[in-house]
């Protein structure tokens, strides 16, 4: 079966699950969007637990799907793992250091005796939330603008700036990516409160953020499109696999895949109906699902864009001809296809987390659960 694939269709297909990975980590970080709205939303003791014990219930999915995400590029295209995780290796490091510190404030923070009080373990979320959103923004927007490294001909990468990947936070196109982010996860952080938790008060209040943080989501969104279409792209000859600049790359990959274009644009219709239809309708209580899934064929859709196309996904702005493609970093015919058989197994693993997500939130969490002593409280 995969063995009868050539070695691009191979790579094409592997760039497609790691999108599609990328994709899923965005929609689920959610809950650190969430996490920076615990006191904004929460005014009471109980409240709060109420909004920290609904996220704790997915927390596992984000960081399950970070550490899948990861370890399916570093299998299917390690070149680029081994430039960007060992050469910008302080910024990874600090969204480590950020998801670390959320798995501690889940485990400690309702432990008995519990000696730092549970506002500590807030703050960890809190911390969470800010870091792991913006920096991940930030790393994937340098698919697009690069990144300061070199590969020699023994496919040996070096970094060429001492900040190691912090240079990402300080140019204002990675930056406008990453704060778009920032206010999707907590727009979609308001959605899932107003979905899962039977809360009056909390209901109304977030429905009141929606507008403070749909707005400025949009406004860093639409200028980190609207930037990147009129940017040049990082272009690949089919022929020579030489690297050059292309006025308009982006623009002319999206008008040059229909189905990429197509998806992009019911991404982008699906997040604004689950945010203006949750806005105006003071009733709704399901648009985390349509701006869940515009979320996912949206980022997947720009994934897309960065690899598809004779296109750099991971170019070098140090030297243009050690930019990695989906051809010259990828793994071998053979790891390709063994993985692909393995791959098999991912729709079995997406129906156990439908499963699971629908066994936990087949009734909002209230008040007399928290009180409950048969209930796990984080």
């Amino acid at each position: 079966m995969f063995g009868d694939l050539s070695h691009l269709v191979l790579q094409q297909y592997w760039w497609i699950i790691v999108s599609l990975l990328g994709a899923l980590l965005v929609f689920l970080m959610f809950v650190q969007g969430g996490q920076t709205l615990i006191y904004t939303i929460g005014k009471t003791p109980m409240q709060r637990t109420m909004l920290v014990n609904t996220l704790g219930r997915k927390w596992e999915f984000t960081f399950t799907t970070l550490v899948t995400f990861g370890g399916a590029f570093f299998a299917s295209f390690p070149l680029f793992y081994s430039t960007s995780f060992g050469g910008a290796y302080w910024v990874w490091m600090a969204i480590l250091f950020a998801f670390v510190l959320q798995a501690i404030a889940y485990e400690f923070r309702s432990r008995p005796n519990n000696a730092f009080g549970s506002r500590t373990y807030e703050t960890f979320l809190l911390i969470n939330g800010l870091l792991g959103t913006i920096l991940i923004g930030t790393a994937v927007a340098t698919f697009f603008t690069g990144s300061a490294f070199s590969v020699n001909d023994m496919n040996q990468s070096q970094w060429e700036l001492k900040s190691h990947g912090l240079e990402a936070a300080l140019n204002l196109h990675n930056l406008s990516l990453g704060l778009a982010v920032f206010f999707l996860a907590r727009v979609l952080g308001l959605l899932y409160f107003m979905n899962s938790v039977n809360d009056q008060d909390i209901f109304v209040r977030a429905r009141k953020h929606l507008v403070y943080n749909g707005v400025p989501f949009l406004v860093f969104f639409l200028t980190f499109v609207i930037w990147l279409m009129l940017r040049d792209g990082f272009a690949v000859n089919p022929q020579t696999q030489e690297v050059f600049m292309e006025p308009f790359k982006y623009w002319h990959n999206l008008v040059s895949m229909p189905l990429v274009f197509i998806l992009f644009v019911l991404g982008v219709v699906g997040v604004l109906l689950g945010l203006v239809g949750s806005i105006v309708r003071q009733d709704c209580t399901k648009g985390i699902w349509a701006s869940g899934i515009g979320t996912v064929l949206t980022v997947f859709s720009l994934f897309l864009l960065a690899g598809f196309n004779n296109t750099s996904f991971y170019p070098s702005t140090f030297d243009l001809q050690s930019s990695l493609t989906i051809k010259n970093s990828s793994s071998s015919h053979f790891t390709l296809t063994t993985m692909s058989y393995a791959s098999l197994m991912v729709p079995f693993v997406f129906g156990y987390i439908w499963y699971v997500w629908k066994a936990m939130n087949n009734k909002p969490i209230d008040e007399d659960e928290m009180k409950s002593d048969d209930v796990h409280v984080y």
